[in-house]
C-alpha cells in the first residue's frame, strides 16, 4: 500500500522534532565556572557576527561625532583595559588573537559599558561623569564586561534565541501552522541581539570579573563601592547598565563575600602589564 500525503506530513513532522531534539542535546558546553551552557552557536561564529555588528555601531558613533579622542581619557581607558586584557589572555589563551578594542562614546547621559564576543568593547562617558568612578571601580566594570566575552555569553545568548526559534519551528510543524514557524525564525535574530544576559550569566561575570580585576592589580573592595554607587542612582531613571544587567539587592553582599579569597591572588595589588588595546577613533 502506498503512503498517503498525511503519512508524508507526519513523517516530516517526526523528523523535524527529532532534528530539533538532537540539536538541543548536542549543543552543550561548560563555562569557565563549570556551569552547563546551551551552545548551538559556536563561539567562533558569535565572534564573526559580533565583529560586523560592532563595525556598524562604531560607524554610527563616528558619523555622529561621538567618539572621544581626549588624550587623558584615551590613556586612562587604554591602560586599565589593557591590564585586564593581559590577565584575560593569560587565563584564557584562546583570546590571544582577539581584536581587543574600545570605543569611548561621548554620551554623558548613558551609564553603560559592554564587551562583544571577540573583545570589542564600548564605554560611555556617563560612567565617569555620573558615577565619578575611581580607576579601581572602572576596572571592576570592564572586568565584568570582558568576562561575558571570555565565558562566551554572546554565543550562549544567541543559542537561546535559536533554541526558541527551533521550538517554534517544531510547534509549527506539529500543529501544521507554518505561519508560526516563519514568525519564530524571523524573531530569532532580533532576540539574539536584544536578549539580556541571565542572572546566572551575570553572577558568573561578577565572579570572573572580580578575579580578573584583582589579578590586574586593582582593589577588589571597589566591586562593593561600585554597586553602592549604582544603587544610589536616581530610582526614576536607573542607569542603562542596570537595565541590561539584572542586579538583585544582595549583589554587593555576594561580591563582598568573595573578596577575602580573591584578595589573596594579588595581595600587594601589583599592576599587570598593559596589553595593546586599540582605542577606536
Amino acid at each position: 500500500m502506498r503512503p498517503t500525503d498525511d503519512d508524508d506530513v507526519n513523517m516530516i513532522r517526526t523528523l523535524s522534532l527529532i532534528l530539533v531534539a538532537t540539536l538541543l542535546l548536542a549543543g552543550c558546553a561548560t563555562s569557565p565556572t563549570g556551569r552547563n551552557q546551551l551552545m548551538l552557536i559556536s563561539p567562533e561564529s558569535a565572534i564573526v557576527q559580533s565583529r560586523a555588528a560592532y563595525l556598524d555601531t562604531v560607524g554610527e558613533f563616528d558619523q555622529e561625532n561621538k567618539l572621544v579622542r581626549d588624550p587623558a581619557t584615551v590613556k586612562r581607558v587604554a591602560t586599565i583595559t589593557g591590564r585586564l586584557v593581559t590577565e584575560a589572555v593569560r587565563l584564557f589563551p584562546e583570546s590571544t588573537d582577539w581584536e581587543w578594542s574600545v570605543a569611548i562614546v561621548d554620551d554623558d547621559e548613558t551609564v553603560n559599558a559592554w564587551c562583544m564576543a571577540g573583545g570589542r568593547m564600548a564605554v560611555y562617558t556617563g560612567l565617569f561623569t555620573q558615577l565619578k568612578l575611581t580607576d579601581d571601580e572602572f576596572a571592576q566594570i570592564m572586568g565584568h564586561e570582558i568576562s561575558h566575552a571570555l565565558a562566551h555569553h554572546t554565543a550562549e545568548r544567541m543559542s537561546v534565541a535559536m533554541a526558541s526559534s527551533l521550538g517554534v519551528f517544531a510547534a509549527g510543524m506539529a500543529s501544521d501552522r507554518p505561519g508560526i514557524t516563519m514568525t519564530g525564525a524571523a524573531l530569532a535574530a532580533k532576540m539574539a541581539l536584544q536578549l539580556p544576559n541571565s542572572r546566572t550569566s551575570e553572577s558568573e561575570a561578577d565572579q570572573i570579573g572580580l578575579k580578573l580585576a584583582t589579578l590586574a592589580g586593582y582593589d577588589p573592595d571597589a566591586a562593593v563601592t561600585l554597586w553602592q554607587k549604582m544603587g544610589a542612582q536616581n530610582d526614576s531613571r536607573p542607569p542603562e547598565f542596570l537595565s541590561t544587567h539584572p542586579s538583585p539587592g544582595n549583589r554587593a553582599g555576594r561580591l563582598e563575600a568573595m573578596i577575602p579569597e580573591v584578595r589573596g591572588l594579588n595581595p600587594e595589588q601589583k599592576k599587570a602589564a598593559v596589553h595593546p588595546v586599540q582605542i577606536v577613533q
